[in-house]
């Protein structure tokens, strides 16, 4: 072989390689392109499996619990010019009663019916069910908030916070859940707090309230999704209410200084927004950018109720993540900076 001949076909070598190389970038999207569009194809081919059918509220019975006030009574207004049959069940029989005069005016025919029973358990529901019939929507709204710091809460708050925000929400589910399996159908909101996500300074009793209704619903959905029953848990961020303007009055500053970062919002708003979603079927439930963002976050292992949920969180996790790191920061250098102003505080008190 001549030198030429031989120079010719080390090129010829050296450019077979190279071009797997330069060829290379190209190979790998096609594999990315290709794994994309076979998990979209899948869940394509699963959605019949995810995507419930909405439910229908005119003519539908739904039991709020909680529902006096707040979100509560603005839920029970959102369903009941929907055309529901509303069931209110609270304690306090006063606030009922002023309740049932503002949701009457939404009512948007004759034959909507409208029942309240001032006491909150097991038995109220039951006997909502034989006062209408079966419930086709469960929204367990009853709740009540305590802030302070850990070691100045009462012990005995923890408990009853557990019981109200926790078992006050159980109880009900418990006495709806065998007639819906019965009948294959309804939906159960579980109302509990972007407090309910992130774990924040001064909410050592009222967060784990909150957390337990994630699992409780988490658990639920695996058993009666069969039944065709869906569970929502709703997110609420701090909402103008009459348990948020007294949980203020006890609020400590750095808890204060926190949830000012993401503003208020007007109960009539969330309520419009839970309600689609709990017809929908969907499981989370959030409100505004910032609640769209920790609900994303913290999906975990949570169902999907449609393909675009799925892929918004695939695609958003990295970026969220970065942005709450942002978060935390700011939260921690909060804390930190109260912490520094009340030591000078004793300090100069001290020298006084």
């Amino acid at each position: 072989m001549s030198s030429e001949e031989s120079l010719s076909s080390t090129i010829t070598d050296w450019l077979f390689i190279n071009s797997w190389w330069l060829l290379l970038p190209f190979i790998m999207l096609l594999v990315v392109a290709a794994f994309i569009v076979a998990f979209v194809l899948l869940l394509y081919m699963i959605s019949p499996l995810i995507s419930p059918k909405p439910l229908k509220l005119n003519g539908a019975h739904v039991v709020v619990t909680g529902g006096s006030s707040g979100i509560g009574k603005c839920i029970a207004i959102e369903c009941y010019r929907q055309g529901a049959f509303i069931t209110l069940v609270a304690r306090d029989e006063t606030k009922l009663l002023q309740a049932k005069k503002e949701v009457e005016k939404f009512a948007i025919n004759d034959k909507q019916v409208w029942v309240y029973l001032s006491r909150s358990d097991f038995f109220a529901v039951v006997q909502a069910q034989e006062k209408l019939g079966p419930v086709d929507m469960l929204v367990n709204c009853a709740g009540t908030s305590v802030s302070g710091k850990f070691e100045e809460v009462e012990v005995d708050r923890f408990k009853k916070l557990m019981e109200v925000n926790y078992l006050g929400s159980v109880y009900p589910t418990r006495a709806v859940i065998t007639t819906m399996k019965e009948r294959r159908m309804g939906r159960i909101m579980f109302v509990s707090s972007q407090a309910g996500q992130i774990g924040l300074f001064g909410y050592t009793a009222y967060s784990p309230s909150k957390f337990a209704l994630r699992g409780l619903a988490e658990s639920l959905q695996m058993e009666i999704k069969p039944y065709n029953i869906y569970v929502t848990v709703a997110y609420p961020p701090d909402t103008d209410t009459p348990g948020l303007a007294e949980e203020n009055k006890t609020k400590p500053l750095e808890t204060k200084l926190i949830s000012e970062t993401s503003g208020v919002c007007q109960p009539e708003q969330v309520a419009k927004i839970v309600v689609r979603d709990a017809v929908q079927g969907n499981f989370n439930s959030s409100v505004g950018p910032d609640g769209y963002m920790l609900s994303a976050l913290t999906c975990g292992m949570s169902p999907v109720t449609s393909i675009t949920e799925a892929l918004q969180q695939i695609i958003t996790m990295g970026l969220f993540r970065t942005i709450a790191l942002f978060y935390l920061g700011s939260f921690d250098s909060i804390v930190r900076r109260c912490m520094i102003q009340r030591e000078q505080s004793k300090s100069a008190d001290k020298r006084e």
